[in-house]
């Protein structure tokens, strides 16, 4: 009996052992829990430690940064077109006589200034228009003194009426032939002076009459032009505009005033502003649209009449901060953009969460999720290249 409640009280000192070891590892499995879940929360803080890029890295990937913007995220108006410029900056060159061409003096691009020789043309029909102006001008000169001789003796009663009358009509005529002759040396260019001096012009010269860029030249030395050929196309892009075609469907939308926001290839990444000046009153055809034109605000780069745009027409006022889609990116189901601070010759980006609505075309308008100080600029792209590094750097720190 002594022997049996020895062994009873073995066993129950082993079981008693085994519930405290029991309660022991449910307690501490209970702190692992904790500590785990704190490491959770601690990594989910850690998802703002900073980003840092050096000046070599922040220039190879053609980091953008800047302030946000306030921008009309709602209510467009899409429309295409191309640049134009009005019909009074585009000049056309061309003779009015039949001549060769002796020499060209510019090239297509060259800039030009009113009243500059851009070609000089030959013929002998030129040389004999100024011979024809000498001979006219010496006729009207011998008609005037006898003219004015039949005066005096009619006006002193010794002179027939109807010489003096002859003489009259006969110097009216050729100052009439002069001066249209006259006038044919202007559009060519010759100085009528300098023929009276004895000079005559082997070339004329032919000259812009606007201020501009040589758009096309259609002529070579040596050619044979004949009168009213196009030569040359002189362009002043200086009021270059946008020319956008409007569908019916959306012409009660447009009016004089609103904003265009439109991009060319000659940019990339740019985009242009504009303000409308004119809307059409007539459709064309073939595809049933008017016409709307905008003055460029913002005119930059090499900007080309008959270059392909795409725009949309600001038709309400509504505004809200916006980045563009490469600014943000998504990390499970939240969304982060990332601050761009310069800290000596490195860049620091810091990300924070922030909540997407609206979208037009690359931009989003977004929210902060926390307060944000006035004028911190922010990475307008590659977002999923820092929060890459991000991560990459959480491991490296985990090791």
């Amino acid at each position: 009996m002594k022997n049996i409640s020895k062994y009873t009280i073995i066993g129950l000192l082993a079981i008693l052992l085994g519930l405290t070891a029991c309660g022991d590892s449910k307690s501490e499995t209970k702190e692992n829990t904790e500590i785990n879940s704190e490491m959770e929360e601690g990594h989910s803080e850690g998802e703002v430690e900073e980003v840092l890029l050096t000046e070599k890295q922040f220039n190879a990937l053609q980091m953008k940064v800047d302030t946000l913007h306030m921008r009309n995220m709602s209510g467009y108006v899409e429309a295409n077109g191309q640049l134009e410029v009005p019909p009074q900056n585009e000049a056309t060159i061309t003779t009015v006589v039949g001549a060769n061409v002796v020499s060209i003096e510019v090239i297509e691009g060259d800039k030009v200034n009113k009243g500059q020789t851009v070609a000089y043309l030959s013929h002998p029909n030129i040389i004999q228009k100024q011979t024809d102006y000498l001979n006219a001008y010496s006729n009207r000169e011998f008609l005037k003194k006898e003219y004015e001789r039949q005066k005096t003796l009619y006006d002193a009663g010794v002179g027939s009426g109807a010489n003096f009358q002859k003489a009259e009509a006969e110097y009216q005529a050729s100052r009439s032939m002069v001066n249209g002759l006259e006038a044919q040396l202007k559009q060519l260019s010759i100085s009528a002076s300098g023929l009276r001096n004895g000079t005559i012009y082997q070339r004329v010269a032919l000259r812009s009459p606007i201020e501009g860029f040589v758009q096309k030249v259609e002529i070579k030395t040596g050619q044979y032009v004949e009168p009213q050929t196009d030569l040359m196309e002189i362009v002043d892009t200086h009021h270059v505009h946008a020319d956008l075609m409007v569908f019916e469907k959306d012409v009660y939308k447009v009016k004089v005033g609103q904003k265009v926001r439109f991009n060319v290839q000659s940019i990339p990444g740019k985009e242009l502003t504009a303000e409308i000046y004119s809307v059409g009153k007539t459709f064309e055809q073939n595809p049933k649209a008017i016409h709307v034109h905008a003055e460029i605000e913002n005119k930059e780069g090499n900007l080309i009449p008959g270059m392909y745009i795409r725009g949309r027409i600001q038709i309400d006022g509504s505004k809200a901060m916006a980045l563009p889609e490469s600014a943000i990116v998504t990390n499970g189901d939240r969304f982060f953009v990332f601050s761009a601070k310069k800290e000596g010759d490195n860049w620091a980006f810091m990300p924070y969460e922030v909540t997407k609505s609206t979208q037009d075309g690359e931009w989003v308008s977004i929210d902060f999720l926390t307060e944000q100080e006035a004028n911190t600029k922010y990475a307008y792209n590659n977002a999923y290249y820092l929060i890459a590094e991000m991560k990459k750097g959480e491991l490296g720190d985990d090791d």
